[in-house]
């Protein structure tokens, strides 16, 4: 009898034990490994949930988000560009999409604007003909894109890292949004710098 205990003993210990720990272990890598196109796709639909929202709430034309990222290399000195994109966009019926035209811009061609979005959170341009009103030079990329109206938040992560830009643009009336609405829209970019910073955390 002792000797059968002994070798169930020996059995359990020597061959269960191990095979156990490694099917723990590989579940464990299988939560651990996320899946990069799910994750993705979630993302993806609640960030366009949230601007198709932000759309239809404050009666703009078109919302956009962009996302600052590494674009190429310098030459020679291989350092890392870096560049912004339209990445999640919605639009009003009868409004062109602008998603297409801003992909892979390099941050310089636009430093006015990103500079002053990186000091101060927000651009408010409720005419972009009144000359009183500072455009920050986006007064040309408004003529092209038809936009009479145009606000910009940056997106910031928690820690303060500016990784994007919320924009809305009204292109068939001028609007002037006031403070109340402002400040509500800081707290949606607020939100939408956590969706993608814990997105691109992960």
């Amino acid at each position: 009898m002792e000797n059968y205990l002994g070798i169930i003993i020996a059995f359990i210990t020597g061959v269960i034990g191990p095979i156990l720990v490694m099917y723990i272990k590989h579940r464990l890598d299988k939560k651990e490994k996320p899946d990069m196109v799910r994750d993705t796709l979630r993302v993806s639909e609640l960030v366009n949930s949230k601007i198709e929202h932000i759309r239809e709430e404050f009666n703009a034309d078109r919302v956009w988000v962009t996302q600052f990222h590494n674009g190429g290399n310098f030459y020679p000195t291989g350092k890392s560009m870096a560049k912004f994109s339209i990445i999640y966009e919605t639009v009003n019926t009868g409004v062109s999409s602008v998603q297409t035209n801003f992909h892979n811009i390099p941050v310089n061609l636009f430093s006015k604007s990103i500079n002053e979005l990186l000091n101060n959170d927000v651009i408010e341009i409720s005419d972009y003909k009144d000359e009183k009103i500072a455009t920050f030079g986006l007064k040309y990329i408004a003529e092209d894109t038809g936009c009479k109206s145009g606000y910009l938040f940056a997106i910031k992560t928690i820690d303060e890292k500016f990784i994007g830009t919320l924009g809305l643009d009204y292109t068939k009336r001028k609007t002037k949004l006031d403070i109340e609405s402002i400040n509500h829209l800081q707290v949606h970019a607020t939100s939408l710098g956590g969706v993608l910073m814990n997105h691109l955390n992960q």
